[in-house]
């Protein structure tokens, strides 16, 4: 009987009942471009902690309003903002799962800000996307800020756990690649710079026993993108500097249009593997892993810690139940409101 996926894991002060993460996910829902989650957004989280998940890691929500990918995007700019993610937060919790929120900043990639800003400016391309502005030393000092701020606000509405936007393509990413950070200060000469200093803000502003998640593109799947050697260098840099735990991912600086190679169910566990060993640090495994049976393996085979979850639980808000009655397990962690139906 299979239990690796359905044993608690502790890191700091999160305990978490399973292994199973239902990952960030955008859901371009915000009904009146003010940053604020509403009721879709209430339902699509509150659904998957009634369906079992043991952590969920709310959607990329920004620092700032021109931070967003789109004006639908979720923000914690404001405090005015913090009750409607506390609202959420407070019935994840009345069903037994835990929540956290993924802090971020688009950078290049932002499509309805007038003027994005990036590390450099270079524009990314694709037809959607502006030529952007390249962030004063000073600018760039105040956006470590506004990470922060954001910090604060995401702990004062209740989270257990936050994390740190650090791949596909995004400002952080766009910082610590030598694909699109072409300055001469030292946040060109020491490419992690940003990344440490916006953990070590952000640290200031957590209680000590949270754990902070940092997500990491592992590689670029770019020409003169950089490959896994350089991600684990920055995961070093960013581990001293106070991470607890990498969510490992790929991809976000190639041409939009372009197919990742190896894209198969598990082909982003090697990454998280590696950075497991080379790190020492826990790591979480996403990427087509829905197969409860792969799920399962890449736990009991310790080359992750945890295991997220993305298109998997959009199809079915209950994958973490019918995922542990597939692998055979007898106590199911079934709302008794539906027991009838296990």
């Amino acid at each position: 009987m299979a239990n690796a996926l359905f044993s608690p894991f502790t890191i700091k002060g999160l305990q978490l009942k399973n292994r199973v993460v239902m990952a960030p996910m955008c859901q371009y829902s915000v009904s009146a471009m003010d940053g604020h989650p509403n009721d879709w957004h209430y339902v699509h989280y509150v659904s998957r902690a009634v369906g079992g998940v043991g952590l969920i890691i709310m959607e990329m929500t920004d620092v700032e309003p021109d931070g967003r990918i789109t004006n639908y995007d979720l923000g914690l700019w404001s405090d005015e903002q913090i009750p409607d993610f506390a609202r959420i937060i407070k019935s994840v919790h009345q069903h037994g799962a835990k929540i956290g929120i993924q802090l971020a900043h688009a950078g290049r990639k932002a499509e309805d800000a007038e003027i994005p800003v990036a590390p450099s400016a270079i524009r990314f391309e694709g037809s959607r996307y502006k030529n952007p502005r390249e962030l004063t030393e000073d600018e760039v000092k105040e956006m470590v800020g506004l990470y922060a701020s954001a910090a604060r606000r995401a702990v004062e509405a209740g989270v257990d756990v936050i994390e740190i936007h650090g791949a596909h393509g995004y400002l952080i990413h766009q910082f610590h690649s030598p694909l699109t950070n072409h300055r001469t200060d030292e946040y060109g000469e020491r490419l992690e710079k940003f990344g440490v200093e916006i953990i070590q803000a952000i640290k200031k502003e957590i209680p000590a026993d949270m754990p902070l998640i940092f997500r990491i593109s592992a590689v670029e799947y770019a020409d003169g993108g950089y490959e896994i050697d350089h991600a684990i260098k920055l995961c070093l840099a960013y581990k001293q500097a106070g991470v607890d735990l990498f969510h490992v991912s790929s991809g976000g600086e190639g041409k939009p249009g372009v197919r990742m190679p190896g894209n198969h169910p598990g082909y982003q566990v090697p990454f998280a593997s590696a950075i497991r060993k080379e790190v020492n640090i826990p790591v979480i495994a996403v990427g087509m892993l829905e197969d409860p049976v792969l799920a399962e393996s890449v736990i009991a085979n310790e080359d992750a810690d945890l295991i997220a979850i993305a298109r998997g639980l959009l199809r079915d808000p209950y994958w973490t139940i019918n995922a542990s009655r597939q692998l055979g397990r007898e106590e199911l962690d079934v709302p008794k409101q539906y027991i009838r139906a296990y």
